[in-house]
């Protein structure tokens, strides 16, 4: 009898703009006498107007998420420590920011009711306790970490996510009101996360119905905002929220490709950021993706942007193996990409020969 999987989703969703504003009103339930709400807000916002509207209660404590670099199991074991020690026990962490800082809510979520290292829970179904209760709010959208079942983090010998049932944002808030004053960059290359996790999953062998409904919309939107679109408005912040959720949707019930996964060895060794290690990636990936390349070729010069090239010039074979090894362990990954018999088509000396085109 066939198997199918029993796929945890987020909780409540709430979309709109200055569905933000409603956010006390969503805690309330959820505190627990007087542990406090932990906001973990990316660093991006420190002394902006944002800080002004967060519903802080008599206890509660904004913490600034760093993510200059991707979150590491190092940071995500230190923040939770901290939060033990200082409070005990918590009602609750609220990730307010881009990919990097959800992803890093998500963690410390779960690593305040499971012990040891996160380092421990890189993998598939290893969490054993469910977190405390957790919010997600994007101000940048594209990565589909608000709804996916993992927290991609960088431990000392990996770079994997904690993937779990126990994963998912209990709420997430949908604003994208919140997005108005991001970078044009940043917008750009989480943009295209969300196109790459699209063409890698409509491409994909683990590809069903359930899946091509939301990648297909999510492609449409992000067609319509990078190709069609002179100027970049209010409508594309809206569309892009959308394009963000349903392409995350999109992968959960499938998978993505060979850009993500060559792309985990890049942020592993060289601290490359997830976004723009995917395009540095999907600039050379034609033999796999040809017309999704094309279309990316296009979306990234009307954009007027550069990307990177030469990064992996002067690496040593050391360097080179460790970036294969963490690639070429993201099997789900590369089997959606090429089929089963995927170990005889990406063999190491061919996907050493791509990371020496980045």
């Amino acid at each position: 009898m066939a198997q199918f999987r029993n796929f945890k989703m987020v909780s409540y969703v709430v979309y709109g703009r200055g569905s933000f504003n409603q956010l006390d009103e969503i805690l309330v339930p959820h505190r627990k006498g007087d542990a406090p709400m932990i906001f973990l807000v990316d660093h991006f916002f420190q002394n902006k107007p944002l800080l002004n509207r967060i519903p802080l209660h008599s206890n509660d404590k904004i913490v600034f998420a760093d993510v200059t670099h991707e979150p590491k199991t190092t940071y995500v074991d230190v923040l939770a420590k901290q939060l033990k020690d200082e409070f005990g026990t918590i009602s609750g962490i609220i990730g307010i920011g881009g990919g990097s800082a959800m992803d890093l809510a998500k963690a410390v979520s779960l690593m305040m009711n499971n012990t040891g290292s996160s380092a421990d829970y890189q993998g598939w179904d290893l969490v054993k306790n469910p977190g405390v209760y957790k919010v997600g709010i994007p101000t940048l959208s594209g990565t589909g970490a608000e709804v996916s079942r993992t927290t991609v983090l960088t431990g000392p010998t990996k770079k994997l996510g904690m993937n779990s049932d126990f994963t998912p944002f209990d709420q997430i808030v949908l604003d994208p009101e919140l997005c108005a004053n991001a970078p044009s960059n940043q917008r750009f290359y989480t943009g295209m996360d969300c196109y790459i996790h699209c063409i890698e999953s409509l491409q994909g062998t683990f590809l069903n119905e359930f899946s091509k409904s939301y990648g297909a919309k999510a492609l449409e939107l992000c067609q319509e905002i990078f190709l069609n679109k002179e100027t970049w408005d209010a409508e594309c912040d809206d569309k892009l929220m959308m394009a963000s959720y349903a392409g995350g949707m999109s992968i959960a019930y499938s998978q993505v490709g060979v850009a993500h996964a060559v792309s985990y060895g890049l942020s592993y060794l060289l601290g490359t950021k997830h976004g723009i290690g995917n395009c540095i990636v999907m600039n050379h990936l034609e033999e796999y993706y040809p017309e999704g390349v094309t279309e990316f070729k296009r979306m990234v010069e009307k954009g007027g942007f550069q990307i990177p090239t030469g990064i992996c010039s002067g690496l040593s074979d050391d360097q080179f193996d460790a970036m294969i090894n963490v690639s070429l362990a993201m099997r789900p990954l590369w089997e959606n990409a090429l089929g089963t018999n995927w170990e005889k088509i990406m063999t190491r000396e061919k996907l050493r020969s791509l990371y020496e085109k980045l």
